[in-house]
C-alpha cells in the first residue's frame, strides 16, 4: 500500500470515540474531528489497515474497569495491522514503511491507550509490535495479537510443556482457537479436548483438538478423563476444577475463580509475536476470522453487536479501514 509521507500525515482523523461509558450502540460514535496523535520518543505512528475487536473492548466501553482507565474521551481497540508512517527518537528496530501487528495495549486492565486502533492511525510503543508475517493479509494479522498472546502467558503461566493434557474450554472463540493450536503444535501437548456448540466440532479438530466435546449434549466434568491443565476461556471456572488432575493446573481469563484456579490479565509483548512467527508462517498455526466477520470500518458499532451475540467463530475484524 502507498506510505503517506511524514509531510502528508493529515493532523486530523477519522476514528470511532466514546465520550461516556454505556452500551456501544448508544455511545460510540464515528468522529471525522479527532487529533492524530503525537508520538513519544518510544513509539511509531501506524496508518491503521486493519484492526480486530475483542469483548474486552466492549466491557471496557460499559465502565467495567473504570477505576484503573484513563479518562474518556476514548478511542476504542486493542489490535492493529498498518504500515508505520513515523518514528519516535529512540525507536530502535522499527522503520518507516514497515507492515507491522500488535495489541497496542501493554497492561489491558491498567490505563490502556486512549487513542485505539479504531481509527485512521495510531501511536504505539515499538515493544508491542512484531514485523507481520509475510503470508497473513491485514486482515489476518489485526485477528491475532491479544488472542495468540493470551493464549501463549495462560499456557507459560500454568507450565504447560510437551506431553501434557490439556481441555480448552471455549475451543471455538478468539481465544480458544489459539490455545487449542498452541497446545498442540508450539507446546507439544499428547492430547487437546476442546469444547464447543455442534456445528464447531470439525473446526476445533481441524486445529488440532483430539477431543472435540459438544457441551450442549454432555458435560466435560463427567469424563472419565482428566487433564493436566485446563484452561476456561469461558467462565466456567467452578467446573473447570472437576476436570483437572489432582496435580493439575487451571487457568482461566473470566472471572469469578473457583480454588484453586488462577485468573491472569494480559501484558501484551510483540516479543511474543516474534517467536510465533516461524510457526505462522508455515501454517503450523493459523487465523482464525468468523466467516461473517469481517466489517468495514463504517459498520464498527454493527460489528460490536455480532460480537455480543457470542456466536461468533474466532475473531471479528474491521477491515478496510480507510
Amino acid at each position: 500500500m502507498e506510505i503517506p509521507s511524514s509531510t502528508s500525515i493529515p493532523s486530523i482523523m477519522k476514528a470511532w470515540v466514546y465520550g461516556e461509558y454505556g452500551n456501544v450502540s448508544n455511545v460510540l460514535k464515528l468522529d471525522s474531528n479527532v487529533t492524530v496523535p503525537q508520538v513519544k520518543e518510544d513509539q511509531v505512528l501506524i496508518k491503521v489497515v486493519a484492526a480486530s475487536i475483542n469483548p474486552v473492548d466492549a466491557k471496557r466501553m460499559l465502565g467495567m474497569f473504570k477505576v484503573s482507565d484513563s479518562p474518556v474521551p476514548t478511542v476504542p481497540g486493542y489490535d492493529v495491522a498498518g504500515v508505520v508512517v513515523k518514528v519516535g527518537s529512540q525507536v530502535k528496530r522499527l522503520k518507516v514503511g514497515d507492515e507491522v501487528y500488535g495489541d497496542i495495549n501493554e497492561k489491558a486492565l491498567d490505563h490502556p491507550n486512549r487513542f485505539g486502533s479504531l481509527a485512521e492511525y495510531t501511536a504505539v510503543e515499538e515493544n508491542l509490535l512484531a514485523l507481520k508475517p509475510k503470508n497473513l493479509s491485514f486482515a489476518e494479522a489485526a485477528s491475532l495479537p491479544l488472542v495468540i498472546e493470551t493464549a501463549h502467558e495462560g499456557l507459560e503461566r500454568t507450565g504447560f510443556s510437551a506431553g501434557k493434557s490439556i481441555l480448552v474450554l471455549g475451543g471455538a472463540g478468539g481465544v480458544g482457537t489459539q490455545i487449542i493450536q498452541l497446545a498442540k503444535h508450539v507446546f507439544g501437548a499428547s492430547t487437546v479436548a476442546a469444547t464447543s456448540s455442534t456445528s464447531k466440532l470439525e473446526l476445533l479438530k481441524s486445529l488440532g483438538a483430539d477431543l472435540a466435546i459438544d457441551y450442549t449434549k454432555e458435560n466435560f466434568e463427567d469424563l472419565p478423563e482428566k487433564f493436566d491443565v485446563v484452561y476456561d476461556a469461558v467462565g466456567q471456572c467452578d467446573r473447570a476444577v472437576k476436570a483437572v488432575k489432582e496435580d493439575g493446573s487451571v487457568v482461566t481469563i473470566v472471572g469469578p475463580i473457583t480454588p484453586p484456579a488462577f485468573i491472569f490479565v494480559l501484558t501484551s509483548n510483540g516479543s511474543v509475536l516474534d517467536k510465533l512467527k516461524p510457526y505462522l508462517e508455515s501454517g503450523k498455526v493459523k487465523p482464525v476470522l468468523d466467516p461473517k466477520g469481517q466489517f468495514p470500518f463504517s459498520q464498527t458499532v454493527e460489528a460490536f453487536s455480532y460480537l455480543e451475540t457470542s456466536r461468533a467463530v474466532g475473531k471479528v475484524v474491521i477491515y478496510p479501514i480507510p
